[in-house]
């Protein structure tokens, strides 16, 4: 299987990655293409805005959370029938899992994928020096091959012909050129910018404003010749299919501005194992929906909506009464506590959650501590951990994970699992299967 595809990466945060992937996969879409949109990371809201972008779902490659055998397959998955695909790499480019050299990095799912790199330099305080830059990035790994330059953040026109005359120095052609502007920025917050879900007109309002900045800007018909000089692929397309039908079952996913973080692939496996797949929203529904065998409550900011959350009490006690298995992470996990930040929530779990000053992040290597809906006992799973709230348990909770010498995390009993992590089910394909086995 044959799909153009390239790589939009850094040399660190905030150099414009978001920004000139988002506007690229605008653009190439505006001229007719069918665009696949990938990113590089657990990250959920930057797939938000690619979707927006190519109207269809953005998708996360991951070889920590699922598995580095399973990264092109999912690739190709999320790529089918597409005309070309641009993948968001995440943090710099040789920013890799703490600890674990290139793995996990924007480069190590570079050379999985066999795609060319495009490096995204953040000109604004610098000139010929851009050129010592690239070239350290060009020459550090002989393996990952950066097919041309985009200057972000230019200042002038002489600004743009020092950069470019020195990138053009170390034999890498500049493949565009953006100029520094505020109309096109998206706002952030305590976790990052702001979901997509959550400001929908005003969010493809943006998007629209950087495909016009991207295609003015920037050479397409250079970026999608380099697109086609990736190879061929030998893997196979990954197929959600791995999960075998375990029981036909009717399950609730927690949507809405509150609850907009989830990978596109555990849905598909809910369906595969014989679910039929059905949304919520906890800000506006005053019930689950009819017939609900199992409820699943993923990321998101409840800390944002608390309020909007706790007033609509009879979703909340519907919850409460709920007795099929339900899994929970992270703003799940919160939402489920007795309060947050002293309104009253669910009520699931003897838990008492609050927002603080301290963000908590990274990879997680975890061992179920007891059977739930998803897991037993002993098993080993791979997630990732995001948040800037602290969740304190009552003296008789069970806990769902052990992954430090800090102490277990979440909560867990015979029909629920609610934690702080994170998880692609690619890599575990039974924990899909186990939970609509346990709804049906």
């Amino acid at each position: 299987m044959v799909i153009p595809r390239l790589v939009v990466a850094a040399p660190t945060s905030g150099s414009g990655k978001t920004t000139v992937a988002t506007g690229l996969i605008a653009a190439l879409a505006a001229q007719g293409l069918d665009v696949s949109p990938h990113k590089v990371g657990p990250d959920y809201i930057d797939p938000g805005y690619h979707a927006l972008a190519a109207g269809r779902p953005g998708r996360n490659l991951d070889p920590w959370l699922t598995a580095e055998d399973l990264v092109e397959p999912l690739f190709l998955h999320g790529a089918r029938d597409a005309d070309i695909a641009v993948v968001e790499g995440v943090m710099g480019l040789y920013d890799g899992a703490a600890g674990a050299g290139e793995f996990a990095s924007t480069a190590h799912v570079a050379k999985l994928l066999g795609a060319p790199v495009v490096l995204v330099v953040d000109a604004a305080s610098a000139g010929r020096s851009v050129a010592a830059l690239v070239h350290g990035f060009v020459t550090y790994d002989p393996g990952v091959r950066i097919g041309g330059v985009i200057l972000n953040r230019v200042g002038s026109d002489r600004h743009e012909e020092i950069c470019r005359a020195a990138v053009e120095e170390t034999g890498l052609p500049v493949l565009g050129v953006l100029r520094r502007r505020d109309d096109a920025a998206t706002p952030s917050r305590h976790l990052g910018l702001i979901p997509a879900a959550e400001r929908r007109p005003e969010a493809l309002a943006t998007v629209e404003r950087l495909g016009a900045l991207v295609a003015e800007g920037c050479d397409l018909r250079a970026l999608v010749a380099l697109a086609n000089t990736a190879g061929p692929s030998a893997a196979e397309p990954w197929n959600p299919a791995v999960a075998a039908p375990a029981g036909r079952a009717r399950i609730a996913v927690a949507g809405g501005p509150a609850f907009t973080f989830g990978y596109a692939e555990n849905e598909e496996l809910l369906a595969a194992a014989g679910a039929e797949v059905v949304r919520f929203d906890p800000l506006r529904d005053t019930a689950l929906p009819p017939e609900t065998g199992g409820v699943v409550i993923g990321g998101g900011f409840p800390e944002t909506y608390a309020a909007e959350l706790s007033a609509n009490e009879p979703l909340r006690r519907a919850v409460a009464a709920f007795r099929g298995p339900i899994y929970a992470e992270c703003a799940g996990l919160l939402y489920l506590a007795r309060r947050l930040d002293d309104l009253p929530m669910c009520g699931v779990l003897d838990a008492e959650a609050r927002m603080t000053g301290r963000l908590t992040l990274g990879y997680r290597e975890a061992v179920a501590v007891r059977d739930s809906p998803v897991a037993r006992a002993g098993e080993r799973v791979r997630g990732h951990e995001f948040h800037r709230t602290v969740c304190s348990r009552g003296p008789d909770t069970s806990p769902a994970w052990q992954w430090s010498a800090e102490g277990p995390d979440g909560f867990t009993s015979a029909n629920c699992l609610a934690s702080y992590l994170h998880l692609h089910w690619a890599g575990m394909p039974q924990m899909a299967m186990r939970f609509v086995g346990a709804a049906a």
